[in-house]
């Protein structure tokens, strides 16, 4: 589903959503007690001081008398000055829980997406991700702080004033009560459907970000298949809808505004037409005439603010959904409490009770399939590895050789069978016991923003400089380093877009290489590498990985005929195994897969040289 398109219909508020929130909020709740006491005494103020003005009638206006003004005016100025208090005290109160809980909310979802395993990832987009704990958490850590506050003050407003009416004059207050849900209904009326066309607005100018930004990014491959009309066509058809929804988001907004309007000023005539007949029969004083007339001129407001706020409260019932869905997802790998009760976990590892690992592993009729698929994709493997094995896996794309060193690393479980490692399930000890002692160098290598140290670095965080230097060095990363002016101190850019291809991948193998781990992994780890560095670091890297267990998935089948055993795998299976020699003799599966590769690269050699002569010949002896 196209991460634009993922933004939900809610039409009603789930309550149980809510009550999870409001769990969450605990460490928050005598704060927020405090605070709605303190909005609900605001609203008592609010509602109390026209009352003032009445008394001011009375007093002073209709007497023409001052006696008696400067006790008022103090009590009315001190009034003043303690609803401003609260206001303040509200604030910062109000402030401090939206920072706090946005801030707990953002930690709680980046902590669950460290324990989440692979296959979230491998699932859900970046974007929804960084959406969610990003943009969904500040959400709704302003409306709990915010929007439940000026809900409660509202509703105890207009509850406060349309009582004050009552008691002051039940014939004047009727037709204002009458007006009052029928402007409540209007405005939620109104306000839902402002949202959903909002809605669209905010993914039909989604959908033109994204378009501009391919315009942008893939402008290269956009001329070279001569796409301009199709992506100028494709932009004024986006642009079009932005404009239609925008558009139909104003009207609704320019009819709704004179609406309001309109019933404000007709509560506002009843009121003066019927106070006015009153106070000319002498039956309401014009003190109280005039404090419903700031009563109907203040009322509107607030329950406009109330239909407002439940309809983001609607709205807001995706964010919630999501952060709650995130929350509460669980890793498809995970270890058993018993487990974690004796190595810990990730963030509280016990290192104390980590087993060395000498490298013995053994798959044990392993099959597996992905997530709710019936396909599998690993059939029935079984393989004995002694340790200091050099294992090669190769085949074709989709043949299952990632899945294989991905169920070795535990990025996944096998469905069915088991693995050992030095004779023991690895599920019998923690995901960070293994992974602290495994290295992994992936074919699309990621480098993380900071210095070429600072990556190598994060093999081994208390590395000296020395060490550091001496793995680079180990691996021919130091000839990045050298290229650069600041040497190691080169800031790489984010994902290391300031470096190619095989110079992050050089920099990948000094950060597994200084970590010093019993097994070794790498996944087509030369195939973005050049030759020339290629045939640098080979040697260099049959020195590390001698006397360690390793797995390597081969691209290039010359870089693997030195491998204690080589695994040919189709369609989720070991259709060949042994040494390259003996393979090659059986001209099977894996003899035509050397071939036709070997022919490619002799063309391509024979091609590249200035002559043809002699190319090939050591390969075809040895062959």
């Amino acid at each position: 589903m196209n991460y634009y398109e993922e933004e939900a219909h809610v039409s009603q508020i789930n309550v149980d959503s809510w009550k999870k929130i409001f769990v969450l909020m605990k460490p928050y709740h005598h704060r927020m007690l405090a605070v709605t006491a303190l909005m609900l005494f605001s609203a008592a103020v609010d509602v109390v001081l026209p009352l003032f003005q009445t008394y001011a009638i009375r007093a002073f206006i209709e007497p023409g008398s001052l006696e008696g003004l400067w006790p008022f005016a103090a009590l009315y100025v001190l009034v003043v000055v303690v609803q401003t208090v609260i206001v303040v005290a509200f604030a910062r109160s109000a402030f401090t829980i939206e920072m706090c809980f946005g801030r707990d909310l953002k930690r709680m979802t980046f902590e669950k997406l460290q324990k989440l395993s692979f296959s979230y990832y491998n699932k859900t987009p970046v974007g929804t991700m960084l959406s969610r704990v990003l943009s969904d958490t500040d959400k709704i850590s302003m409306m709990v702080a915010w929007g439940l506050i000026d809900f409660m003050w509202s509703l105890a407003y207009v509850a406060g004033i349309l009582l004050a009416m009552l008691l002051l004059s039940v014939r004047l207050a009727a037709p204002i009560l009458l007006i009052v849900p029928v402007m409540a209904l209007l405005t939620l009326w109104f306000q839902r459907r402002i949202l959903a066309v909002n809605r669209q607005v905010r993914r039909s100018n989604a959908r033109i970000v994204g378009a501009f930004n391919e315009g942008i990014t893939g402008a290269k491959t956009s001329k070279t298949l001569c796409m301009e009309d199709r992506n100028t066509e494709d932009f004024r058809r986006l642009s079009t809808r932005l404009f239609g929804n925008a558009r139909q988001a104003a009207l609704l907004g320019s009819v709704f505004a004179p609406l309001v309007l309109f019933f404000g000023s007709m509560a506002t005539a009843i009121v003066l037409w019927q106070g006015g007949i009153l106070v000319r029969e002498n039956l309401m004083d014009f003190a109280v005439f005039s404090v419903f007339i700031t009563y109907s001129i203040s009322l509107f407001e607030p329950v406009q603010q109330l239909a407002r706020i439940f309809a983001d409260f609607v709205a807001m019932q995706a964010n919630i959904e999501r952060v709650e869905g995130l929350l509460e997802a669980e890793p498809d790998v995970q270890d058993r409490p018993d487990v974690i009760e004796c190595y810990g976990d990730c963030f509280c590892p016990r290192r104390e009770h980590f087993e060395p690992i000498v490298g013995d592993i053994a798959f044990e009729d392993v099959s597996f399939h992905y997530g709710e698929a019936s396909e599998m994709v690993l059939h029935d493997f079984s393989l004995q590895v002694k340790a200091g094995t050099l294992v090669a896996v190769v085949g074709e794309t989709g043949a299952g050789k990632s899945t294989l060193v991905n169920l070795l690393c535990r990025f996944f479980e096998p469905t069915s069978g088991r693995i050992l490692i030095d004779g023991v399930d690895y599920r019998e000890r923690s995901q960070l016991w293994l992974h602290s002692n495994l290295g992994y160098v992936l074919q699309s290598p990621h480098l993380f923003s900071g210095t070429i140290a600072d990556n190598i670095r994060y093999g081994k965080l208390d590395a000296t400089d020395e060490e550091v230097r001496r793995a680079a060095e180990l691996v021919a990363a130091d000839r990045v380093a050298l290229r650069q002016e600041q040497g190691y101190d080169f800031d790489v850019g984010e994902g290391g877009d300031r470096l190619s291809t095989g110079e992050k991948q050089l920099i990948s193998f000094a950060r597994a290489v200084i970590a010093d781990p019993a097994i070794f992994v790498l996944d087509e780890a030369t195939s973005s590498i050049d030759t020339e560095t290629e045939q640098l670091i080979q040697g260099a890297i049959e020195r590390l990985l001698r006397g360690r267990t390793s797995f390597v998935i081969a691209h290039r089948l010359s870089t693997i005929r030195r491998a204690d055993l080589i695994l040919v795998m189709q369609d989720g299976r070991v259709v060949e195994r042994g040494t390259h020699a003996q393979l090659l003799r059986k001209r099977g599966y894996y003899h035509q897969l050397y071939t036709e590769q070997y022919t490619e690269q002799a063309i391509e050699d024979t091609l590249s040289a200035p002559s043809g002569r002699g190319v090939g010949r050591e390969e075809t002896a040895q062959s």
